[in-house]
């Protein structure tokens, strides 16, 4: 296959795994608030390929969301592309710049950042419209349940993705799927210290999950 059918075939893999993992693993945390790992594998996407392939995915997944199993239509459709691309995107970006574990790390930090805070104007402007809360009650919810939901959401990515992403990659480049990397001998980094850190956030970020669930 050539580059550009190779990129079509991973997008649309990309794009039904993510779908996938939505459908089967969509775990209620706070409220209405369901964490679902779909953003790790369009960041994956993004890594891979820019962030304008993140938004493609996102989009495409979202659509397939609202004609399935979401019930929010639009309104939902739009919430989910907000979320997954002001997360995945900027994550991309920043690893476009700087294809190191540095730049991976840093832009997942700062999609974490921005992911909550434009997760927080919008579930403020638009959580009363689809939801039928009374607008106050949507701004007393705010800090208390809105912040830690998606600052844990965006936790549990940023480790699912620093832990999975290489062993994808590698794994997509035995299959000829992704050209190999252009990294030079130099340049090599040691990521074992970095994976460990990676998997106790993972681990307190479920265990928070679960505290803020009320399962534990």
């Amino acid at each position: 296959m050539d580059n550009k059918t190779k990129r079509i075939t991973m997008v649309g893999m990309l794009c039904a795994v993510a779908f996938l993992v939505t459908v089967l693993c969509r775990i209620p945390v706070v409220l209405f608030l369901k964490y679902e790992p779909k953003d790790v594998i369009i960041s994956i996407g993004g890594f891979l390929f820019g962030p304008m392939t993140a938004f493609v995915i996102s989009v495409i997944v979202s659509f397939v969301e609202m004609f399935t199993i979401s019930d929010t239509g639009f309104i939902g459709l739009i919430m989910n592309v907000l979320s997954t691309c002001s997360f995945a995107c900027t994550a991309a970006f920043f690893y476009k710049k700087h294809r190191t574990m540095r730049g991976a790390v840093t832009g997942l930090i700062c999609g974490l950042l921005l992911t909550t805070a434009v997760m927080l104007l919008w579930n403020y402007l638009i959580t009363p419209i689809y939801m039928g809360y009374p607008r106050e009650a949507v701004k007393a919810l705010l800090i208390p349940a809105f912040l830690p939901f998606n600052l844990l959401k965006g936790g549990i990515n940023m480790a699912l993705t620093l832990l999975i992403y290489k062993p994808v990659v590698t794994a997509l480049r035995r299959a000829g799927l992704v050209e190999p990397s252009v990294r030079g001998n130099g340049q090599k980094e040691s990521h074992t210290g970095l994976m460990l850190v990676a998997a106790l956030i993972l681990v307190t970020c479920i265990f928070l999950a679960l505290v803020l669930g009320g399962a534990v």
